[in-house]
């Protein structure tokens, strides 16, 4: 099993990533290789591997991406290496990646994946969070939120949809879809009584 969740920026993703993950110690977070400057309190190789113009298209030129996509004017991509990693160690590799990279995903993995699109509870509440993280300048914060207009287009590609308007809920029906998740019958390798 992946995980896979993606959404607008300013859905609530990071929060609801973080909060899942302390409650499900099988998940391990697939970090996101990204061109995009590093922001204060972030921390190189724990929330991305951040990097520049020219290692990233060297990565591109190796293959060795599952998906990348340019994002808000920089890029990001998902390592075949991290998950293969996880995987090995037993662990369900959670994807926390923007909708364009979710999709190609989505083709690659097909019915393995637990393809979960998040949605804040309303445009105007989308804006609210972008303009309380005091990040990014007015240009910016209107650039993500006409982009978030069309990612949301994307939705109907996505198995599941939550609505992060109460984080404990929402996390609680991730949690129920994932446990859901781990009782289909091809999550088991031979019958139970075999």
């Amino acid at each position: 099993m992946i995980v896979l969740i993606t959404g607008p920026s300013g859905a609530g993703k990071s929060t609801f990533v973080q909060k899942l993950m302390a409650q499900d110690d099988r998940l391990a977070f697939s970090i996101s290789t990204t061109t995009r400057p590093i922001r204060e309190g972030e921390v190189d190789g724990r929330d991305y591997d951040f990097v520049d113009d020219d290692a990233f298209d060297q990565l591109v030129e190796k293959d060795a991406f599952v998906e990348w996509a340019h994002v808000h004017n920089n890029r990001y991509g998902t390592r075949h290496s991290r998950l293969k990693e996880m995987a090995a160690a037993g662990k369900i590799p959670l994807l926390d990646i923007d909708v364009q990279g979710g999709v190609n995903v989505i083709d690659q993995y097909g019915p393995e994946l637990v393809s979960v699109f998040l949605f804040p509870p309303s445009w105007e509440e989308l804006e609210r969070r972008l303009r309380s993280r005091a990040t990014d300048s007015d240009e910016i914060i209107a650039t993500r939120l006409k982009n978030a207009r069309l990612e949301v287009g994307y939705a109907d590609r996505y198995s599941f949809w939550l609505v992060n308007d109460d984080l404990e809920d929402a996390v609680s029906r991730m949690t129920a879809i994932i446990l859901a998740e781990s009782c289909r019958k091809s999550s088991f390798e031979v019958s139970p009584l075999d």
